[in-house]
């Protein structure tokens, strides 16, 4: 009979620590996005990306009414470098703000791969659903080979 109040005990404790930090997580909104072609973009964005292309970073842009993310990987001296996002997360600040965290993948070319020697600036721009801006926009990094 203990053994059953045992293992009961610590089945309940396992899927305490399965669920709880899942529960604690959930308060996160993930954003839809679509990924844009530069000849989508707005001429305001396009007329903007230079002052941005050459930093490693996330940045917000708002024109008009849609909320646009991108992603730079700053200037590269060979081709072959690539960004893509994964997940763009909405979390919530105690006052009626919130940041965003923006998951993206940084694709490096193989070291066996053969390249063109020309500089590259490869950048990422998504269109989102969001009706507001971030407070604050984090950017968290994989690399990928």
């Amino acid at each position: 009979m203990k053994k059953y109040w045992i293992f009961g005990i610590v089945i309940i404790i396992i899927l305490g620590v399965l669920i709880v930090p899942k529960a604690l997580k959930g308060k996160n909104d993930t954003v839809s996005f679509k990924t844009l072609d530069m000849e989508e973009l707005p001429a305001e964005i396009r007329e903007a990306l230079p002052k941005y292309i050459m930093e490693e970073r996330a940045l917000t842009f708002k024109y008009k009414d849609e909320i646009f993310v991108i992603v730079t990987r700053g200037e590269k001296k060979t081709k072959g470098y690539f960004v893509d996002i994964d997940e763009i997360v909405k979390e919530p600040n105690e006052d009626e703000t919130f940041d965003l965290v923006v998951y993206a993948k940084f694709i490096d070319p193989s070291p066996n791969e053969i390249v063109s020697q020309e500089y590259e600036y490869p950048v990422i721009v998504v269109k989102t659903n969001l009706k507001s801006m971030p407070q604050n926009i984090h950017l968290d990094i994989e690399y990928v080979d």
